[in-house]
């Protein structure tokens, strides 16, 4: 019984090598997105992008579009950005601040509501509890 052969080429070991790979190749317009109890804040990293050139707006109280626009002629033609992201539930829509520094835009949305404990007085839970249904 014979096995086939396979002929291998540079690059199988080129593509394969563990070393090329091993840092996740991230797009240029990537924003990232992290959570906190308090707030959802995106952040982007813009260098070479004016302050003034940076537009970020809440369309129809549901999406937060961040964009570049160019102001003047100066502005190099091609680098234009725009990431529109819909809004998750509970946002204080009218307290989202935007802060640029050292290249990186950061979008705070704070939430409206944050999460409590359920509290439970023990004086209100009658003396003997009754069995409404069984588990199945």
């Amino acid at each position: 019984m014979e096995f086939p052969t396979y002929e291998l080429s540079p690059w199988n070991y080129i593509l394969t090598a563990p070393a090329i790979f091993s840092y996740p190749i991230i797009p240029e317009n990537y924003v990232h997105w992290t959570q906190t109890p308090e707030s959802h804040i995106f952040s982007a990293d813009l260098p070479g992008v004016r302050k003034e050139e940076i537009k970020v707006e809440v369309e129809d109280s549901k999406y937060l579009i961040i964009r570049t626009e160019a102001v003047d002629e100066s502005t190099i033609p091609g680098r234009s950005f725009m990431r529109k992201f819909r809004l998750p539930g509970m946002i204080n829509i009218d307290e989202i601040s935007a802060g640029y520094e050292d290249g990186v835009l950061t979008v705070t949305a704070p939430r409206s509501i944050t999460r409590r404990g359920l509290l439970i007085d023990p004086a209100a839970v009658p003396e003997r509890l009754e069995v409404l249904a069984r588990a199945a």
